[in-house]
């Protein structure tokens, strides 16, 4: 466990709607649930995929032209690193003394990406208000690519150093990429923050690998196979939002809902009790770190477990450049 001098370590995962399609009213969001979370203590604190401006399902269910007007206002309100919106998240993560992954789209030049911010789409963002990393979805999901770029080499980091341990983030589906994942564990992740958006019970119209019951059993696998702390972190849609957000015509959406988070151990055990899926709620779990250490003896899946005589994963860690000079 790099860098952790703490045993016990407060997780929150957030459960919450987005400000659909609103980057002034998501910042303001934002920074209340930030400073929510360090009134109660928390140490890392993770976000929804694409939390800002929310996760527009309306592209499964309309046509590129249908649902041009919308993704048009989707882009205007997706979010630039480099701008007074981060650094208002930034300043807010710093006063509240925790360290952040925060989910959005990014807009950059012409381009939308899934970022995660440490402070970037996933954004890492550390206890100074610092962003110590930046990594972008290395596929987007199906439709999703008709939105979305892919990332290239840099975000195969998904992990990062802090003074609460070494803290990793995934994008939705980026959970199911067993290389992706292992490659996690060779940086030595203590607490996985994983990023969804609103996912739904299998029902009609939806298939079941897409269903949230099916996505929450991937990450808590997660857990396990990775001898590590995971929390999923979700977006909750309204009813009376289903309409603006052009998501009433797909049979699946179920409104409230959409919320799945939870915590899980390094065994894969819960740490809290389940939430209703159409609350808002920051769910808190205090993390006993040494359980990691426990749970790697029976299971080191990239150590006394692992094969690489037989079995090896190769990684190119080269970013592309879309111009190279002579």
């Amino acid at each position: 466990m790099g860098n952790n001098s703490l045993k016990v370590v407060r997780v929150a995962a957030v459960q919450a709607e987005p400000e659909w399609n609103d980057l002034q009213k998501g910042v303001d969001k934002t920074i209340r649930l930030i400073k929510e979370g360090g009134k109660n203590g928390a140490n890392v604190m993770g976000f929804p995929e694409v939390w800002i401006p929310g996760y527009p399902w309306s592209i499964w269910g309309q046509s590129v032209g249908d649902n041009s007007s919308f993704m048009d206002e989707y882009f205007q309100n997706s979010m630039e690193q480099d701008s007074e919106e981060m650094n208002r998240i930034r300043a807010a993560v710093k006063e509240a003394g925790l360290f952040c992954v925060l989910g959005y789209s990014e807009r950059f030049l012409g381009s939308l990406y899934i970022a995660q911010v440490r402070k970037q789409l996933c954004s890492f963002i550390d206890e100074n208000g610092d962003i110590v990393h930046h990594r972008r979805k290395i596929k987007p999901t199906h439709v999703e690519r008709s939105i979305w770029g892919d990332s290239h080499a840099e975000s195969l980091k998904t992990v990062v150093m802090s003074s609460f341990g070494n803290i990793g983030g995934l994008n939705c589906w980026e959970h199911t990429q067993p290389l992706l994942r292992y490659y996690e564990y060779v940086q030595d992740v203590d607490i996985h923050i994983a990023s969804w958006p609103p996912l739904f019970p299998q029902s009609n119209g939806m298939s079941y690998h897409y269903s949230s019951t099916m996505n929450d059993r991937v990450t808590q696998v997660m857990s396990m196979e990775g001898a590590c702390f995971t929390a999923i972190c979700s977006q909750v849609i309204s009813a009376e939002n289903i309409a603006k957000i052009k998501a009433e015509k797909l049979p699946f959406v179920k409104a409230p809902g959409g919320g799945f988070s939870m915590i899980y151990g390094p065994m894969g055990e819960p740490l809290v009790d389940r939430p209703d899926p159409g609350k808002e709620v920051i769910l808190y779990a205090d993390l006993d770190m040494q359980q990691k250490g426990r749970a790697k003896q029976n299971l080191d899946v990239v150590g006394h477990y692992s094969r690489p005589d037989l079995l090896s994963l190769k990684v190119n860690t080269k970013q592309a450049s879309i111009v190279e000079y002579a």
